[in-house]
C-alpha cells in the first residue's frame, strides 16, 4: 500500500530574511512591548500581494514553496510596515521657500514688507496658475521623496485651489497619482481651507457646499471632507454645515481643529464623530477625553510645529492619558516641507513625549484607522504586504540616529519598489 502523497505547500512569491527582528504593529502598546509585536530574526513570506505569515525563516521555508520566490536580505536590519502617512497637503503650486527662509529672522509683516507673499493665499495663486501636468509632475516628485523614506500610503489633501475649477484640478491629480505610483493615495477634500479673496465668506461656504461637494461626489474623487475649524477660519458653525454636507454626499468627515485656539472644534469632532482631528494644539483635556469616547483618531504632527515654530508644541502624553488613538503624519506642505516619516518618529518622541513604540504605531496601524484603511500597518496574515527594510538593527536605533533616513528597501503589495 503506497503512502500518501505529501500535501502540497502553497506558494510564497516573497521572502524577507536575515532580520534582527520584525516590527509587526500587530499588538504594540507600551515601552515593554506586548509579546508578538517584535519578533527577533524573524521572517516574513508574502504572496498574491498580502503578508502569509511571520515566523522563523526555517519554518516558513517549510510551510511554503519558496522557490520562485523573491528574496530580499535585510542584511540584519530591522523589518516594520510601510508608513502610512495621515495628513499630507501633497498637490500644491509653486514654492514659498523665499516665505520660510525670510521669516526664519523676521515677522510676518517684515516679509510682507519685502514684497514675499505669504501664508495659505500665497500658494492658492501660485496653484490656480499651474495647470494638471505640471501639478501632477511636482507631486509625483515628492511621492518619490515619500516612497524613500518607506511611506506605502498617503493621505493627499485639496485646499489650495479654492474655487470650483481648482479644488477639482487637484483632487483630479490625486487620483492619476494613486493610479501610477507605488503610493496609495487616500484623497481628502479641504475646499474648507481658508477663504478666497474674491467673494464674501458666506458665499464661499454656499459654493463649498452647492457646487463643490456635489461635484466632487459626482466624479468620486475624495472619500473624505475636511474643514479647518480655527480662529481665523472657519467657525464650529461653519465647519458642522460644510461637514453635515461632505457626509449626505458620501465624504466622511475630518478636521484640523484647534491648531491657535481652543474654538470647540474638538467637541465638534466628538459630536460628529469623525474619522480624525488633526493639530489640536489648544485641545484641553475635556475635549480630548470626549474625542477618546467617540473613538476619534488624532492625528499627530510634529514637523509642521517645528517648522512654524509653533508657541504651544503637542502634549502627546496627554493624549494617552485621555486614551486617544494616535496617527502620524508629516503635514508635507507649502509651510512646511518634509516627507521623512522616520524623522517625524523621532521628533514624536524627543519633542512629544512618546515611546518609540507609540511613535511607531502612531506612524502605522494608527495612521491606517485615520484613513480607514483595515488591511494595512501591520505584518500580520493577510495584510497587505507593504513593508520596509531599515539598515538599523532595532527600533530605539531609528529613533536614535536623529535626521538619519534609515530605509533601504521598500516593498508595495509584495513586489520591490524602491
Amino acid at each position: 500500500m503506497s503512502s500518501a502523497s505529501p500535501p502540497e505547500q502553497p506558494p510564497a512569491e516573497l521572502l524577507v530574511v536575515g532580520a534582527s527582528e520584525v516590527l509587526t504593529c500587530g499588538r504594540m502598546a507600551d515601552a515593554s512591548g506586548a509579546e508578538g509585536d517584535r519578533i527577533p530574526g524573524g521572517c516574513v513570506a508574502a504572496g498574491d500581494g498580502k503578508i502569509l505569515a511571520v515566523g522563523p525563516e526555517s519554518q516558513l521555508r517549510e510551510r511554503y514553496d519558496c522557490s520562485s520566490a523573491t528574496v530580499v536580505e535585510a542584511k540584519g536590519g530591522a523589518v516594520a510596515p510601510g508608513f502610512v502617512d495621515a495628513h499630507t497637503h501633497l498637490v500644491f503650486g509653486g514654492s514659498r521657500v523665499r516665505e520660510y527662509a525670510a521669516r526664519l529672522t523676521r515677522s510676518r509683516p517684515e516679509v510682507e514688507e519685502l514684497g514675499i507673499e505669504t501664508g495659505i493665499m500665497a500658494t492658492v495663486a501660485m496653484t490656480r496658475s499651474e495647470d494638471e501636468e505640471t501639478l501632477y509632475a511636482a507631486a509625483a516628485s515628492r511621492l518619490d521623496e515619500l516612497l524613500a523614506h518607506g511611506t506605502t500610503t498617503a493621505e493627499s489633501k485639496s485646499g489650495y485651489g479654492l474655487d470650483v475649477f481648482s479644488e477639482i484640478k487637484l483632487l483630479r491629480v490625486n487620483r492619476r497619482l494613486d493610479d501610477s505610483h507605488p503610493i496609495d493615495i487616500v484623497s481628502t477634500f479641504m475646499g474648507a481651507h481658508d477663504f478666497p479673496r474674491e467673494l464674501e465668506r458666506e458665499a464661499y461656504i454656499d459654493q463649498v457646499i452647492d457646487e463643490m461637494i456635489p461635484r466632487v461626489a459626482a466624479e468620486d474623487l475624495a472619500g473624505f471632507c475636511d474643514v479647518f475649524c480655527d480662529e481665523g477660519y472657519y467657525t464650529v458653525e461653519q465647519t458642522r454645515r460644510i461637514l453635515e454636507a461632505g457626509i449626505a454626499s458620501g465624504m466622511a468627515p475630518k478636521i484640523h481643529a484647534d491648531q491657535y485656539s481652543d474654538m470647540g472644534g474638538a467637541g465638534l469632532a466628538a459630536e460628529l464623530a469623525v474619522v480624525s482631528a488633526d493639530h489640536l494644539n489648544f485641545t484641553g483635556p475635556e475635549g480630548l477625553r470626549d474625542m477618546a469616547e467617540a473613538g476619534v483618531v488624532a492625528v499627530l504632527m510634529p514637523l509642521i510645529d517645528f517648522a512654524v515654530q509653533h508657541p504651544r508644541p503637542i502634549r502627546a502624553r496627554d493624549w494617552i492619558d485621555a486614551g486617544l488613538e494616535i496617527a502620524l503624519g508629516t503635514d508635507l506642505c507649502p509651510g512646511g516641507y518634509s516627507v521623512s516619516m522616520p524623522l517625524a518618529i523621532q521628533f514624536a518622541c524627543r519633542w512629544n513625549g512618546l515611546s518609540p513604540e507609540e511613535a511607531l504605531m502612531a506612524a502605522t496601524a494608527g495612521s491606517a484607522r485615520a484613513c480607514r484603511l483595515s488591511d494595512r500597518g501591520a505584518i500580520v496574515p493577510g495584510a497587505v504586504a507593504d513593508l520596509q527594510v531599515w539598515d538599523v538593527p532595532s527600533l530605539e536605533d531609528m529613533v536614535y540616529r536623529i535626521g538619519h533616513n534609515p530605509v533601504q528597501t521598500v516593498i508595495k503589495n509584495g513586489k520591490v519598489v524602491a
